[in-house]
């Protein structure tokens, strides 16, 4: 489970995140969608303990910088950033070292093959393509078999079997009872598979709407989003 309470981040006198608060169930996919600049990415990095912030985030019950916590998680970044002169087999070994993944090997044969990586990896980090970065980001979050996921724009960049193989990852984490959250500004990239929708405009949370809710209500989850995006705020919509 996640949960995010206040969160809040300047940077100088800019409001990137403005009083963020929701949360992630176990078994649930979240999406936080908005435009280019609504603060999506900023929290991301703010749950996943690479920036400062104020406010509080747990994981799985801990604050989101202890251990506990980051044993709990697997991030994929916006971009990609493998090492140079790692090959990508190497980087799959030092996250399973890290992490004390038992039976590694057979996991990274099995993700490498799904990512099509599995004939690139003695290709070094420098070597690789944009997209085959993105493949690898996505491998080596996921071996250490976390339970909640954060996902920022990832579809961006993969190739169409990438994406097709991604998305059936994205259902069977859900399946096994994960948390996962994916920041996009493409609502039809997640159309068929999310369970809450989170609207951020300005660096703030417009809307939270679930699945559910709007097949209940009738409500259109698309023409919410232009109707709140485009400068107008939606009457009785949930902070």
């Amino acid at each position: 489970m996640l949960e995010v309470l206040n969160l809040t981040k300047k940077y100088n006198k800019t409001l990137a995140n403005d009083n963020l608060n929701f949360t992630v169930d176990s078994g649930e996919i979240a999406v936080l969608i908005g435009p280019n600049g609504a603060g999506k990415s900023t929290a991301i990095k703010c749950i996943a303990g690479l920036l400062r912030f104020n406010g509080n985030i747990s994981i799985c019950g801990y604050p989101n910088k202890s251990i506990e916590a980051k044993r709990s998680f697997g991030y994929i970044p916006e971009i990609p950033a493998p090492i140079d002169t790692l090959t990508v087999y190497e980087h799959m070994e030092f996250i399973a070292r890290a992490y004390k993944v038992d039976n590694w090997q057979e996991k990274t044969e099995q993700l490498l093959v799904r990512m099509e990586l599995d004939d690139k990896r003695k290709k070094l980090g420098k070597e690789l393509s944009k997209g085959m970065q993105q493949k690898l980001s996505i491998c080596c979050a996921l071996l250490p078999e976390p339970q909640v996921v954060l996902f920022d724009e990832p579809l961006v960049g993969l190739d169409p079997h990438a994406i097709k193989e991604l998305k059936n990852i994205i259902m069977e984490l859900k399946q096994r009872g994960c948390t996962v959250l994916i920041s996009t500004h493409m609502l039809d990239s997640v159309a068929e598979f999310w369970d809450k929708a989170l609207i951020m405009v300005e660096g703030k949370i417009a809307a939270i709407r679930t699945r559910a809710e709007i097949e209940s209500t009738g409500e259109d989850l698309e023409q919410l989003f232009f109707f709140i995006t485009e400068g107008e705020q939606a009457g009785g919509d949930k902070e």
